[in-house]
C-alpha cells in the first residue's frame, strides 16, 4: 500500500504515512463489519459496507484492475453473507450486490481518470525539466579555487521552473554571476527570465564594467513595454585572481557572507531599483566590493527562502540559521538549507520559487 507502479508514463504512487494509517484503519473496520455480520445471526446484515472495499483499493493504486479485483472479492463475500443471513428478504441481498458492483465500477473509472491526469502532469514536468536544463544551465562545480553550487525549487507542484533565475559565465574579465527574481509568476515570468539570461550571457562577455552589464539588462527589460515586468537581481564579478569580488545589487536581498562562523550581509553603497526601473530614478547602479578570504562562503538567494513562513506566519531566519549548517561543501550546505526551510514551512510548502547559489573560496 506504499507504492504502485501504475501504467507507463506515470510515476510510482507513494502514500504518506498518515494516509496509510487511515487506510489501514478503514480496512480493519471493514473486516470487523464482516465478522460482526457472521456472528449476529441470520436476521441482520452489514453486507452493503463491502462497497467500501473497491474504494479503498482504488486509493492505493493507479491501475484499474486493483479495484476490479477488490470488487470481485467483495461480491464473493456478499454471496457468503447471503448464505448465512437466510431470514432477510432477497431485495436486501440484491441491493447489497448492486451497491458493491456500482462502487467497483465507479472506483475503477476514477482510477483511470486520475492516472490519465497524472500522466499528463508527468509529461508537463518532463518538458519543464528539459526547459530548465536549457534555460538554467548548471555551472561547473569548481572554477579554479572557487567552488559553486546552485539549487532551484519551484513552488508550484506542476512546475520545475518559474521566475527565479541564475547564470554563471566564465569571461576574460572574471567569473560573472547573476541571480535574480522576476516580478510575477507563470509563463510571462519565465519568458522575462529567458530574456534576462540571454542579455546577461552576451553582456557579461563583452562589457568590462559590471555596472554596464546591469544597465544593459535594465534597458532590455525597460524595452519590454508590453508587460512592464521588473527583475530584482544580484550581479557578481569574481576577478581572475579571485582576490576581489564586485557586487551590483539591483533591488535584491543582500548576499550573505559566512566567515569564521559569523554571518553578515553585504549591503550596496546605496539602494538601487530593480532591473527595468532605473529610468524612474535617473541614477546608475552602484558597485560594491569585498576581498574574500580562504574559507569564506557567499550565499545568494531569492526571497522565496528569506520570506518562507512557518505555521505562525514567521519568516525563515536565514541569517541566524546559516552558521549552524554544514561547512566545507556548498552542495551539502544548500541541501541542508533547503531541508531546514522545508521543515520550517511544514506541510504548507513554499509559497514562492526559491533559488540559491553558494560560493566557497578554497586553496
Amino acid at each position: 500500500m506504499t507504492a504502485d507502479d501504475g501504467p507507463a508514463g506515470v510515476p510510482p504512487l507513494h502514500l504518506p504515512r498518515r494516509t496509510r494509517l487511515l487506510l489501514y484503519s478503514a480496512i480493519v473496520l471493514l473486516i470487523g463489519a464482516v465478522v460482526a455480520d457472521l456472528v449476529t445471526g441470520p436476521g441482520t446484515t452489514l453486507s452493503p459496507v463491502l462497497a467500501v472495499a473497491p474504494v479503498l483499493a482504488g486509493a492505493t493504486t493507479r491501475t484499474a484492475r486493483v479495484p476490479l479485483i477488490a470488487g470481485a472479492i467483495a461480491v464473493l463475500v456478499v454471496g457468503l453473507l447471503e448464505t448465512t443471513n437466510t431470514d432477510l428478504p432477497t431485495e436486501v441481498h440484491v441491493t447489497a450486490l448492486i451497491t458493491v458492483l456500482a462502487a467497483t465500477l465507479a472506483s475503477a473509472a476514477n482510477v483511470v481518470l486520475v492516472a490519465a491526469r497524472e500522466r499528463q502532469l508527468y509529461q508537463v514536468r518532463t518538458v519543464a525539466e528539459a526547459a530548465q536544463r536549457a534555460l538554467l544551465r548548471p555551472p561547473a562545480g569548481r572554477i579554479g579555487p572557487l567552488r559553486l553550487a546552485v539549487r532551484y525549487v519551484a513552488a508550484a507542484a506542476e512546475a520545475r521552473i518559474g521566475g527565479d533565475l541564475y547564470a554563471v559565465v566564465e569571461t576574460r574579465f572574471g567569473v560573472r554571476i547573476l541571480l535574480g527574481d522576476v516580478q510575477g509568476h507563470g509563463l510571462p515570468a519565465v519568458e522575462t527570465a529567458a530574456d534576462v539570461l540571454g542579455v546577461f550571457r552576451e553582456a557579461a562577455r563583452t562589457e568590462p564594467d559590471l555596472t554596464r552589464v546591469a544597465e544593459r539588462l535594465d534597458a532590455a527589460l525597460a524595452a519590454r513595454s508590453e508587460d512592464g515586468r521588473f527583475t530584482t537581481a544580484l550581479l557578481l564579478d569574481v576577478a581572475p585572481d579571485r582576490d576581489t569580488v564586485t557586487i551590483v545589487n539591483c533591488g535584491h536581498p543582500d548576499p550573505l557572507l559566512r566567515r569564521g562562523g559569523r554571518v553578515s550581509d553585504l549591503q550596496p553603497p546605496f539602494p538601487a531599483p530593480p532591473l527595468g526601473l532605473l529610468g524612474l530614478t535617473g541614477d546608475g547602479y552602484p558597485a560594491g566590493r569585498f576581498e574574500p578570504r580562504l574559507g569564506d562562503l557567499l550565499l545568494l538567494h531569492t526571497d522565496g527562502v528569506s520570506e518562507a513562513r512557518d505555521a505562525e506566519g514567521r519568516f525563515y531566519p536565514l541569517a541566524e540559521r546559516l552558521p549552524c549548517l554544514p561547512a566545507g561543501n556548498p552542495q551539502d550546505l544548500l541541501d541542508a538549507l533547503l531541508a531546514d526551510v522545508r521543515g520550517w514551512v511544514g506541510e504548507a510548502g513554499l509559497a514562492d520559487d526559491a533559488a540559491l547559489l553558494a560560493l566557497l573560496w578554497e586553496q
